[in-house]
């Protein structure tokens, strides 16, 4: 059973929020997916990965590195998964249709973009419709004025 869930930033960006939830992930063991809507945007969450923090940077590649199955995290604007990971991040429109192959799948959306907004909609009754008898469990989480995470749904 994979879990789902669905984080509706409306207060930090992605870039302020993805590399806290990358450092979380690593520190339980966990290899990462993370898959962008755009090769620009995997180049742009690349260059800030390696500076968001002046004393640390998180260790990643892409298909620009080579050796996928060795990064503990791995940035794509495709479907693949070739660190083996068991987490995945989504955001930018990108969409994933068979979570069995992971753990934990994590879309998240800018809440102040409309289109945005509506691809999680559509996600979020994809994946209910798919799983069936609870195959898998959905959640959906909605930022505070504060920048946490309250569970909505």
């Amino acid at each position: 059973m994979s879990e789902i869930l669905f984080y509706h930033m409306t207060e930090r960006t992605l870039e302020q929020i993805l590399p806290g939830l990358l450092e979380k992930s690593r520190s339980r063991g966990w290899k990462v997916v993370v898959q962008l809507g755009s090769q620009e945007r995997v180049e742009a969450v690349d260059a800030h990965l390696w500076s968001y923090r002046d004393e640390s940077f998180l260790a990643h590649g892409f298909i620009r590195d080579g050796t996928e199955n060795l990064q503990p995290i791995w940035l794509t604007a495709e479907d693949d998964n070739p660190n083996d990971a068991k987490i995945r991040f989504l955001n930018g429109g990108a969409q994933l249709d068979d979570p069995s192959a992971y753990d934990r799948i994590v879309y998240m959306f800018d809440g102040h973009d409309n289109e945005a907004v509506e691809h999680a909609r559509s996600r979020w009754k994809f994946h209910k419709e798919a799983s069936g008898a609870d195959e898998h469990q959905q959640t959906y989480w909605q930022q505070n004025p504060n920048g946490g995470w309250e569970k909505k749904a």
